[in-house]
């Protein structure tokens, strides 16, 4: 394949599995011998990470949709072609697409990247973004683009799922005793999480589950957000502060995850595959989860995963307890799942089907 130049554009300032599948992306494209860049908002951390990644960033005022962000946008691409554009927001999927489409006369092709689970309106102006300012639409589950063709009405030829893809050799089982003694956790059974603070990844859900199993057993927490005085707080009145520990962001997380006896996700929205969970099941760790968003794809119940209703810590803690309860079926759970992550959510995959996608857009 030629050599592509890429632009991905961002006006998220936050951090989590959107930003890194972005820049982890972003970087095997790069080794693949790729021109990528990132374009980020002031302050947002995608742009403040990126040089770790390896991936050259640009500032620009993409924040906030006005006549500045986009003057500043069309400006910036006017001066600096490149062969496709990547959006990943609303914000700079619609400050690109203007800026494309009107002002710079649709001279580059647009692919729109949907992250997470949330509806997509059914006006014509989101109908114009989709279907005629951008070329190919890009979900990272495949129910959520099923919900683009069905919900929607979008032509499933312009439609693809590709899920983020996690490196096996990074994420895999490895010596939970060494693991623990390295990070200073205790010998007892550990349930964990990994994943930003936030409502809807369902913290409060797996704290109150936590707390009606046996006392010996404790609780790990990796990630921050805006949740955390709330979550701790919660901790502290559900008499469990002695058996959580809150690890905060770790640029590392294999070492946590080889650590966990069993991992869960009680998500209750905005999911597309979670890069986490993948991560877990790699791990060979037995998973409690959700079925909301494409998390169904990856989590099997009772053949990769456990699988719970939402927003119910009582089947959670019940579920958490078996597993906890039966070696035999942690194993299993746990061979099953990295099995089926390694043959379908491998990094290598993901480059494949991404960089196909950006060659066949930016030939059109």
């Amino acid at each position: 394949m030629k050599r592509l130049r890429i632009v991905h554009t961002e006006s998220s300032l936050g951090w989590g599995g959107q930003e890194i599948r972005i820049l982890s992306e972003s970087k095997g494209l790069i080794a693949r011998g790729h021109d990528v860049r990132v374009v980020g908002a002031p302050q947002s951390r995608i742009c403040a990470e990126a040089p770790a990644w390896g991936v050259p960033a640009v500032v620009l005022p993409i924040g906030r949709k006005g006549w500045r962000g986009l003057r500043s946008l069309a400006w910036w691409l006017k001066r600096n072609p490149c062969d496709i554009v990547v959006t990943h927001s609303s914000t700079d999927s619609w400050l690109s697409a203007v800026a494309l489409s009107v002002l710079l006369a649709g001279r580059t092709p647009i692919v729109r990247v949907r992250h997470v689970s949330v509806p997509v309106s059914k006006g014509p102006l989101t109908r114009w973004l989709y279907t005629r300012a951008a070329s190919r639409i890009v979900t990272t589950g495949e129910a959520l683009k099923r919900e683009l063709i069905d919900g929607n009405g979008f032509p499933a030829g312009r439609v693809e799922s590709v899920p983020t893809g996690i490196d096996p050799v990074r994420f895999a089982p490895g010596d939970r005793a060494g693991a623990r003694a390295r990070l200073g956790l205790p010998d007892t059974p550990l349930v964990g999480i990994v994943a930003t603070l936030r409502s809807w990844k369902g913290h409060k859900f797996l704290i109150e589950a936590v707390a009606e199993l046996p006392a010996d057993v404790g609780l790990v927490i990796v990630g921050e957000g805006p949740m955390r005085e709330q979550l701790e707080a919660l901790v502290t009145e559900r008499g469990l502060r002695e058996r959580t520990v809150f690890a905060g962001n770790r640029a590392d997380v294999a070492p946590w995850l080889q650590a966990m006896d069993v991992f869960a996700l009680p998500s209750y929205a905005h999911e597309g595959v979670p890069q986490a969970l993948i991560q877990a099941m790699m791990t060979g760790l037995p998973c409690v989860t959700t079925a909301v968003g494409s998390i169904g794809e990856l989590a099997i119940h009772e053949k990769t995963a456990l699988v719970v209703p939402a927003q119910d810590a009582g089947a959670l803690s019940q579920a958490l307890s078996l597993l906890l309860k039966d070696e035999r079926l942690r194993r299993a759970l746990g061979d099953a799942a990295r099995a089926h992550a390694v043959a379908n959510y491998s990094y290598e995959r993901m480059l494949d089907r991404m960089e196909l996608i950006y060659g066949e857009a930016a030939s059109r």
